[in-house]
């Protein structure tokens, strides 16, 4: 009998909630500095990302060649890079932030956040009931 690899029981669901929580904060910043003269609305790339920290789970991670090389913002401890959203429509004081956009992605995002939490409950759900022979 093989023992159970708690990552492959989860699958990709556990770094896409931890993703996700990323990027709500990220995004609730953006809001939260609506407002704000010259703040620079930022966000990251979620597929590419969860691409990223798929890699490194496997021991595939970018190294850079040289020392002169720029690193990219981290997210979360993860080599993701952090970019500046490019508005719309700027505002005069030099802010970024375009509110409706911001909170059409928020609400994106808690939409998958909860389908992942869902999918990975059932994840559990699945494996208490196979250790408990039902």
């Amino acid at each position: 009998m093989t023992a159970i690899s708690i990552d492959n029981a989860l699958g990709v669901h556990e770094r896409s909630l931890y993703l996700r929580t990323q990027r709500s904060s990220i995004l609730a910043n953006n809001l939260a500095n609506v407002d704000t003269p010259g703040f620079k609305a930022r966000d990251f790339d979620f597929h590419r990302a969860l691409v990223g920290a798929q890699n490194s789970s496997n021991g595939l991670t970018m190294a850079r060649t040289h020392s002169g090389h720029l690193g990219s913002s981290k997210v979360g401890g993860l080599d993701v890079p952090l970019e500046y959203r490019v508005p719309l429509q700027p505002s005069i004081d030099g802010n970024t932030v375009d509110s409706q956009m911001e909170i059409a992605e928020f609400t994106k995002n808690a939409m998958a956040f909860g389908a992942s939490f869902r999918l990975l409950n059932g994840r559990f759900s699945g494996l208490s009931k196979a250790i408990s022979s039902r």
